[in-house]
């Protein structure tokens, strides 16, 4: 049965989601195959070298707090944590279950929550975020580590996308968002309403501030985030696109405009391509720094914080050595001024199976069901249920030899440039034709691990080049007979996202197995790895895989 509601916080949905700190007493950061901090008391970009696309992030106090867009992944708008904007650490997920419940059942490949804005006001945390299929929503939070309200529909609608939460200086609260011309029919457009104080009612039919179109040249206007300073509103919104586009500012002395504009950060002479959307915050001591978005292709949209400073009131982001008053992205850079320095931090990816909750690092392709993992089956071990593979696409056609629509894929993102995944599977089907494994996710994905055939265990590779389009099918390029032991599955991912498999049956030889693979993203985001165990459709009985570890470490020349 699906979890019926959302913020499942019993025991049970934590095991399942890991909506805990999934701590397992050992530094997180040690071993790491990226890390920004150089330890000298500079950076280097990517902060987060991880698809955290479309961030926005806000300082309550000495902390900094970041979530983004999380599309189908469940559990959904990951909420991150930073005492400097360049260690930051997975410390919570807003829901369990991405609504509609039922709807996101099945993966909904780049749908569900887009472009999120993160603010604190009136003591408590507020997160609006868009389903350009559904409208805006709204969740709140006392504790960004704790639970959050369910989300709650504020504007229905299609293609309304990128919404932003403003208070004025009179308290009033106005949101801005922008359109989809996928589901509206129109886009690069930027519409501002003014919402009732409690956020969760629009007051007005919302009025288009600022009009891309009108703009020579300007395409796909989006993302807006409004602010206030010196008198001046400012809406920070990226435009041209996510690949080669560029960030433009608009200000204006009354909130409904004439809004001018500038562009302020773009590509210039450095490889950080189309520099985009993000968020404006300060620290303690006054100084200024945006976070923003890199397309990197299958690695996804990795994260990048630039210095910003102001100039007549208009502000600059990256360095600018022509002195034009538009920035390029800075490749390394001294930390930000926040008093004092803090230790090293990275994101969770290695997980030792040891905790009662999953790492916050791990998410399902749609929104999951109870029985689909355990923590409790077996002590120290991660327990996957063989689910049987969909017998149709989520269009309703034919699902012939694919599992691009399964949506018991148990994945994380990918960390690095480069890096090893290895994981050790025992596994125990009930079926012939059941298999378990590691894999590498995407519009193409690719596994190793085990299948149970007539004649007993199999170890096999499988590659599906276009899973994404209708009648793409598995192709076993390799398999070997296996051992009825615990079996070592590794990829290597290299600086290109080719991907290698191999396997051993001691963890200390490892067999190459198969050509190497290119991974590829999905609708929206990059590629993810992962494990999964899975039954033919027809399937009436079924068994499991137990993983005992899954360790991601550096690839050391």
């Amino acid at each position: 049965m699906l979890i019926p509601k959302l913020l499942c916080l019993s025991l049970s949905a934590g095991i399942l989601l890991g909506l805990a700190a999934g701590a397992r007493g050992a530094d997180p950061a040690a071993g790491a195959p990226w890390v920004p901090d150089r330890g000298d008391g500079t950076y280097k970009n990517p902060v987060l070298f991880a698809d955290y696309s479309d961030p926005d992030a806000v300082r309550v106090g000495d902390d900094f707090y970041l979530t983004s867009s999380s599309f189908i992944a469940t559990p959904g708008l990951p909420i991150l944590h930073s005492k400097d904007l360049v260690n930051w650490t997975i410390i919570n997920h807003v829901f369990a279950a991405q609504p509609p419940a039922e709807h996101f059942a099945l993966p909904r490949h780049g749908e569900g929550v887009w472009a999120p804005a993160i603010r604190f006001h009136g003591g408590k945390f507020w997160i609006t975020y868009p389903d350009p299929d559904f409208g805006i929503y709204l969740t709140t939070a006392t504790d960004p580590a704790g639970a959050w309200t369910p989300p709650v529909l504020i504007k229905a609608g299609k293609g309304l996308i990128d919404p932003c939460p403003f208070w004025d200086d009179d308290g009033r609260l106005y949101l801005i968002h922008g359109w989809a011309k996928s589901r509206a029919g129109i886009a690069n457009l930027l519409t501002l309403h003014q919402l009732s104080p409690d956020g969760t009612k629009v007051l007005d039919p919302g009025e288009v501030i600022i009009d891309g179109n009108k703009i020579p040249d300007w395409t796909t206007l989006e993302g807006p985030k409004l602010y206030k300073r010196h008198g001046y509103y400012y809406v920070f919104a990226p435009s041209g696109g996510v690949t080669g586009g560029y960030q433009a500012v608009f200000r204006a002395k009354n909130i409904h405009g004439p809004y001018e504009h500038r562009i302020v950060l773009d590509q210039g002479k450095t490889p950080v391509n189309g520099p985009h959307q993000g968020a404006w915050v300060d620290t303690p001591n006054g100084e200024d720094w945006f976070l923003h978005f890199q397309d990197l292709g299958a690695y996804g949209r990795v994260v990048h914080l630039e210095p910003m400073t102001w100039h007549d009131d208009w502000p600059v982001i990256g360095e600018d050595p022509a002195g034009t008053g538009k920035g390029q992205p800075v490749l390394t850079y001294r930390k930000p001024n926040v008093g004092r320095s803090w230790p090293v931090a990275v994101p969770q990816t290695s997980d030792e199976f040891d905790g009662g909750t999953l790492g916050l690092q791990w998410q399902w392709n749609a929104n999951p069901q109870a029985a689909w993992a355990s923590l409790a089956a077996r002590h120290g071990f991660l327990r996957l249920a063989s689910v049987p593979a969909p017998r149709t696409r989520n269009d309703g056609k034919p699902a012939p030899n694919s599992l691009y629509d399964a949506p018991n894929f148990l994945l994380q993102k990918f960390p690095a440039p480069e890096f090893i995944v290895t994981t050790v599977l025992q596994f125990a089907p009930a079926g012939e034709g059941e298999r378990a494994g590691l894999v590498v996710f995407g519009y193409d994905y690719a596994f190793v691990g085990l299948r149970r055939s007539a004649t007993g265990l199999r170890l096999f590779h499988v590659v599906n080049a276009g899973a994404n389009r209708p009648g793409a099918e598995e192709r076993e390029v390799a398999a070997v007979d296996a051992k009825e032991a615990p079996v070592y599955l590794r990829v290597t991912v290299g600086p290109d996202a080719t991907c290698r498999f191999a396997y051993s049956f001691d963890n200390r030889a490892f067999v190459p197995i198969g050509d190497p693979f290119k991974a590829s993203g999905d609708r929206w985001v990059g590629a993810k790895v992962g494990v999964f165990a899975s039954a033919a459709p027809s399937a009436e009985k079924t068994g499991y895989a137990d993983f005992d570890w899954f360790r991601v470490t550096p690839v050391i020349p």
